[in-house]
């Protein structure tokens, strides 16, 4: 059973809904320069206006109150906040985020701010990034500022969202901003140079903070679980998905890399063994700054992937049918990795949890009946058996604090442009009227009942 207190929430990212507009200003992030680039957007599109947020999140937060979410994890734009990065604060910046704020606590909705969700300021990326020796810096500049003007507005905040993919995609194949494909030793040191800046973040926020200031950082992975629930595959399943059975290619996809600096204060061995010569220099006083301690841990979990025990003890990994069922984006449809990641992930590192992010893309259609309705059935029919998986990991104990469904409203997916809607709430971008669909009304049941009618 679901705590009384469970945060039934649904998440965003500024980049992806606000738009840009000339009265708040602000400096250009990587992903404002790297959509001009030809062909890198699959519908040539940007997000320029995307959802119009910016203008619309009155109306936007009145759609949240109506469907019962409570609870909002949401970004801030470093680009827009601090045009160059560092030094000029843009106060135009706060004082629409506190704005923002303000009008969602109005309509009792709860803010969970996200620090970073990848609105990389150009100005830095130009130094050098991540890469710059100096990042680390940069963002405890940041999170000095964050910390002085909505601690006292808000009490939770995740420092960095997604590091494997600002890793993988940003800098290993290139297919997201800053759109890099760097030498592997070099990936490494953006790694550890973002996992020192998520500590200078926390300690920002507990200096310069209140007292009921709660920090965590949310990462993602795909969940290795057991193909049949027997002993010998549990086990097998929880040494892939802490172990260093990484591709070479893309090492940063994992749980351990960027969770047991945090929480151990140490760089899983195995993984510091097999990657030893690609290492930057490790000292203790890095450690300790990167494993400041949080009070929870989010995780963004949309899938996994089966794991068996073969008869000499060591992982296999199964093949999923033809037909298993799959997402808009070809994404593997596998509920049972929301009881069995946030099992592990608890088991493992003894912290509450939040699920920051979860939830299918689906080509929806808008259709003319009563009034204008989307029948996202197999988005419902998603939702409905991860959520059940939920469920039966906090009835076993795990510590779950609360769920993020991804997302609010159909928006700019990354890569993928407007081609794919992950939205509860359709968009349409032309008219940038908003639609309420079936998994929002779905929504709203499990919501307003706390869980009680899965």
């Amino acid at each position: 059973m679901f705590s009384k207190d469970f945060a039934w929430g649904v998440a965003t990212s500024s980049y992806q809904i606000e738009g840009n507009s000339e009265f708040i200003g602000g400096g250009p992030s990587v992903w404002d320069e790297f959509v001009k680039i030809p062909g890198v957007i699959d519908d040539g599109s940007t997000g320029d206006i995307a959802c119009d947020h910016i203008n619309k999140y009155k109306e936007d937060f009145k759609l949240m109150s109506e469907l019962g979410i409570k609870h909002y994890r949401f970004s801030v734009s470093w680009a827009k906040i601090m045009p160059h990065g560092v030094g000029e604060v843009n106060e135009k910046a706060i004082s629409l985020y506190r704005d923002m704020i303000e009008e969602m606590k109005s309509v009792g909705i709860t803010p969970y701010l996200t620090m970073f969700h990848w609105e990389y300021p150009q100005e830095l990326m130009e130094k050098g990034g991540w890469l710059n020796p100096e990042s680390p810096e940069w963002f405890y500049e940041y999170a000095k500022v964050i910390a002085e003007n909505f601690t006292d507005v808000c009490d939770y905040f995740f420092t960095i969202n997604e590091p494997q993919c600002v890793v993988g995609l940003g800098h290993i194949n290139g297919v997201h901003a800053p759109g890099l494909k760097l030498p592997k030793k070099d990936t490494f040191q953006i790694a550890h140079n973002m996992l020192k800046a998520h500590g200078y973040a926390v300690k920002a926020l507990r200096k310069y903070g209140n007292s009921n200031t709660k920090v965590g950082i949310a990462p993602t992975a795909g969940v290795a679980y057991p193909y049949v629930e027997c002993e010998g595959d549990i086990n097998a399943a929880k040494s892939v998905y802490f172990g260093s059975d990484w591709q070479e290619d893309i090492w940063c996809w994992n749980v351990t890399w960027f969770l047991d600096p945090v929480v151990f204060g140490h760089y899983p061995e195995d993984a510091m063994e097999k990657y030893k010569e690609f290492l930057p220099r490790i000292t203790a006083k890095d450690m300790e700054l990167i494993s400041q301690p949080i009070d929870y841990i989010g995780q963004n979990i949309y899938n996994g992937y089966w794991i068996a025990e073969q008869s000499d003890g060591t992982p296999r990994y199964v093949d999923r049918p033809e037909d298993f069922p799959k997402t808009g984006l070809d994404w593997p449809v596998t509920p049972k990795c929301l009881y069995w990641g946030p099992k592990f992930l608890y088991e493992r590192y003894n912290l509450p949890i939040y699920i920051t992010e979860n939830g299918a893309a689906y080509p929806d259609e808008v259709v003319e009946e009563d009034i204008k309705r989307v029948h996202d059935a197999k988005r419902v029919e998603f939702l409905e058996g991860y959520l059940k998986q939920l469920k039966r990991a906090v009835d076993d104990g795990v510590d779950v604090r609360g769920y993020f469904l991804w997302s609010l409203m159909d928006n700019f997916e990354w890569a993928s442009g407007y081609t794919q809607r992950f939205g509860i709430i359709y968009v349409d971008f032309e008219t940038q009227e908003r639609i309420k669909k079936d998994s929002a009304y779905y929504y709203k049941t499990v919501c307003e009942s706390n869980g009680d009618t899965l």
